[in-house]
């Protein structure tokens, strides 16, 4: 189904596009990754996988300052776990990574298939991580996109406004209870303008709920209207300072989790020590209530990263994050080296064996108990 849409896009966009006027270029580029990863806690201790995403680019630049752009990728992977001389597991994906194709002017952009979207002034505990599951320690930040519709105008003096319609989508995005009412639209938007010494931003969204599969204790409902608002404010006061807020209304009862309230307040600084050693901090509350604003189910997560370069070659950086509810801590080191063409890096973790971090994407749980992960990424 996927790659039917796919093909459907490419078509539409190639019909619209006058190939006889204007300049045209092609492009091909590619990411190779392979990794092996050590936990002795699992039951697989031995974990090595393999990903190439090659991506192709069409490019036509006509007359009067428009742009149409097309873009394909793919997700190839494949993965196998082992318990010497006992079990072994294996599994292999091929998935369109990114298909969409783009309408742009010195204003405007209009871009439409599967594609990322994300926004917000937060980088580790994001409430505004609506549509993307971009995990802070995954070295590649990678994500699953969403096939959908996006417009995007800049006005003259640095403000935006987005909107956008997505369709087709399945499973549950991050923040997300149940998943989206199959064969329904769900629609928002967001305005962005500057404010002194920074900028600040409102966004919203529409969607039908499914939560005919239970969740908990949550009746078992679909075609549940919910409404999804959502600001972020950043300001640059000799240190970044940000605060990020989301409020997630269904418009029925579903007990206690009919209202969610997540906020994050964070700050960046650079201290001058050797070659920059630069500290973030976070603050996250999240909560759920029958009543919105009640926060009497409440969870709190606080998080801290450090990134010191050695070199313009190496570079070592550090997250940790404390949840405050369920008494967990979690941390995570990394050592990177670029090389030319490769990139390596050397993980190592100390995690509880079970998650309760927001960031669910596709290799989150590698990062569940302790041990180490090896990566090395070649991009052409």
């Amino acid at each position: 189904m996927l790659f039917k849409k796919t093909y459907l896009l490419l078509g539409l966009v190639l019909l619209l596009v006058d190939k006889g006027s204007g300049q045209q270029a092609f492009g091909f580029q590619g990411q190779a990754s392979a990794w092996a990863n050590v936990n002795p806690g699992n039951d697989l201790p031995l974990w090595m996988g393999a990903r190439y995403i090659p991506q192709f680019d069409f490019k036509l630049l006509p007359e009067g300052g428009k742009q149409f752009d097309l873009e394909f990728s793919a997700n190839i992977s494949g993965q196998g776990g082992l318990h010497p001389f006992d079990s072994l597991s294996t599994d292999g994906k091929i998935k369109p990574y990114r298909a969409w194709g783009r309408f742009a002017t010195d204003q405007f952009e209009l871009r439409l298939g599967l594609q990322k979207i994300n926004f917000g002034s937060a980088t580790m505990l994001r409430p505004l991580m609506w549509f993307d599951q971009v995990d802070p320690r995954d070295p590649l930040q990678l994500t699953d996109g969403v096939w959908g519709l996006l417009g995007r105008y800049f006005f003259l003096n640095n403000a935006n406004i987005w909107l956008w319609g997505l369709y087709g989508n399945e499973g549950p995005k991050t923040w997300e209870l149940g998943t989206t009412t199959k064969k329904t639209p769900e629609f928002g938007g967001r305005f962005q303008m500057p404010v002194p010494r920074g900028e600040a931003a409102l966004t919203f969204h529409h969607r039908k709920a499914d939560l005919s599969i239970p969740y908990w204790s949550v009746p078992s409902i679909d075609n549940i209207p919910e409404n999804r608002y959502g600001f972020d404010v950043k300001l640059d006061v000799e240190v970044g300072l940000w605060l990020e807020g989301t409020w997630i209304n269904k418009r029925l009862d579903v007990q206690e989790f009919t209202n969610q309230e997540i906020l994050n307040l964070g700050a960046d600084y650079t201290f001058n020590l050797g070659n920059g050693l630069h500290m973030i901090v976070e603050q996250l509350l999240f909560s759920y209530d029958n009543e919105p604003f009640a926060f009497k189910n409440n969870t709190h997560f606080s998080a801290t990263s450090f990134s010191y370069p050695f070199s313009i070659f190496d570079n070592i950086s550090t997250i940790l994050y404390y949840d405050w509810t369920h008494k967990n801590f979690y941390s995570f080191a990394n050592w990177q080296r670029q090389m030319n063409r490769f990139t390596f890096y050397l993980m190592g973790f100390w995690n509880p064996d079970s998650f309760q971090l927001p960031q669910q994407s596709e290799g989150a749980q590698m990062f569940a108990g302790k041990g180490f992960q090896l990566m090395i990424v070649y991009n052409h």
